[in-house]
């Protein structure tokens, strides 16, 4: 008896270590400066919720250990992915986390229980189900627009959003039934298959300059559904450990969402990012200004401030160590430059800071748009590295574009703008900019890694700075 108590206490004390860690993790993950120190307390705490779990009396390893191993071959080469690949891959876990919460909720419902389900816990796991079977496709959908294999502007067609509110109220008019009679076993697998069919449809319509957005929300729903399993399986890890992963997806969404100057309704049904035909003629007849590399690099030399704006060009190119030497040469020069993030620059959330940090740019050198924006009107040179949306002035000047009234980055303000792109083409909203067309910018044709590697070879060739 004695020994029993012992190791429920043992594993109730390692649970509350996990919670603990999961809670730290979450808060030292919001700061650049602590963010590997947060993500550390996440695996510690996830290695004891596992170790807890695994000391329960009663278990069949076998069923255990034959996953965990099945996991681990899959997650390995999973892991290996480009910094690019990472925001497809997240959407890919947020769809494992959901389809095991889907299968958990669903076996949880066809258990032989001596005592019936409450019709609190019936409600909690039809809740887990239906979130679950929709984030699994809808994380999935995410995934294939990031990496290009789905339509990356949105599919609409008449009446799209009554079908899609459709679908999902009549799942949720099953789950009601089911919590009042649910001896009608036979209408649960609706409730798994019309969220299915709601998550894909959730998706098609939304554009891919959304998708930071998305997954962020997607998260938020994985997060939910974890937290309702944790009710019904009594587990008091999982409940905080799926609210605070709810919570703070949800609230990375608003923050999101507030960045962009749009709602949530906005977000999943306003078909954000329909290309702008009449933008492409518009830029076949107005002329833009380009310069060569050595150009770029000797106006960069002549400047004593820099903002280097950096985006998806970048991170498509792979070019965040090539912009660390070109941070590091004109340092060198006395030069001082800052980098400008956008929240929603990339394709996900912190895309840029992440990619930034692994070429070990120094945290205090790069500031969030609240915080540079003041900054460009006494800026020499304001860099551009592949972001296009995020810098669009139309978003100040045109209340008929798309995005008019989102917050962006200041760049037009700087003294000189200079642009590396591969050509002329909109961005991910399929959004012209008008930016480029300012007598004051310089466009810089070419891949981002190989444009700014001749900036610096131009640069380790001249002189200093004066």
């Amino acid at each position: 008896m004695n020994g029993i108590l012992a190791n429920d206490l043992l594993i109730e004390t390692t649970y509350l270590i996990a919670t603990a860690l999961f809670v730290f993790s979450l808060m030292w993950m919001s700061s650049p400066t602590t963010a590997r120190r947060g993500v550390f307390a996440g695996e510690i705490g996830m290695v004891l919720a596992i170790a807890g779990t695994l000391l329960h009396s009663g278990l069949d390893y076998t069923w255990i250990l034959i996953p965990l191993v099945l996991g681990t071959i899959i997650g390995i080469p999973l892991g290996r992915v480009q910094m690019t690949a990472v925001p497809q891959r997240t959407a890919l876990s947020h769809s494992f986390g959901a389809l095991c919460v889907m299968l958990v909720g669903t076996a949880e419902f066809y258990l032989p229980r001596e005592v019936p389900m409450t019709r609190f816990m019936m409600a909690v796991l039809c809740m887990e189900v239906i979130l679950g079977a929709l984030t699994i496709t809808g994380s999935l959908m995410a995934a294939g627009k990031l990496q290009e294999w789905l339509p990356q502007r949105p599919i609409t067609y008449k009446g799209q959003n009554f079908v899609n509110l459709g679908l999902l109220g009549v799942a949720i008019v099953v789950a009601i039934i089911l919590v009042i009679h649910p001896e009608r076993t036979q209408l649960f697998p609706a409730i798994v298959a019309i969220p299915l069919v709601f998550g894909v449809m959730m998706i098609v319509p939304i554009g891919g300059a959304d998708m930071p957005t998305v997954i962020s929300l997607l998260n938020s729903y994985a997060g939910l559904s974890a937290a309702a399993m944790g009710f019904v399986l009594n587990s008091k890890l999982l409940i905080v450990a799926g609210a605070l992963d709810g919570a703070s997806g949800f609230i990375l969404s608003m923050n999101m969402s507030k960045a962009m100057n749009r709602s949530f309704s906005n977000v999943l049904f306003g078909a954000f990012g329909q290309e702008q035909t009449s933008a492409a003629g518009a830029a076949e007849a107005k002329p833009v200004r380009s310069a060569t590399a050595g150009e770029a690099a000797s106006i960069l030399s002549a400047a004593n401030k820099v903002v280097i704006v950096p985006g998806y060009g970048m991170a498509v190119a792979q070019a965040q160590h090539k912009v660390r030497e070109l941070f590091d040469s004109l340092t060198k020069r006395g030069v001082d430059v800052k980098f400008g993030i956008h929240p929603v620059a990339g394709r996900m959330p912190g895309h840029m800071n992440v990619l930034l940090a692994e070429a070990d740019i120094p945290y205090d050198k790069l500031l969030d748009m609240d915080e540079i924006n003041g900054d460009f009107a006494q800026t020499d040179v304001a860099l551009i590295i592949g972001a296009n949306d995020v810098t669009n002035p139309a978003a100040r000047n045109d209340p008929g574009s798309p995005i008019y009234g989102m917050p962006i980055l200041d760049v037009d303000k700087a003294r000189t703008v200079m642009v590396i792109k591969r050509g002329m083409g909109a961005g991910f909203a399929g959004i012209e900019n008008p930016l480029y067309f300012l007598d004051r910018t310089l466009m810089l044709f070419g891949d981002a890694k190989g444009f700014v590697g001749n900036i610096v070879r131009e640069l380790s060739g001249g002189s200093g700075h004066s």
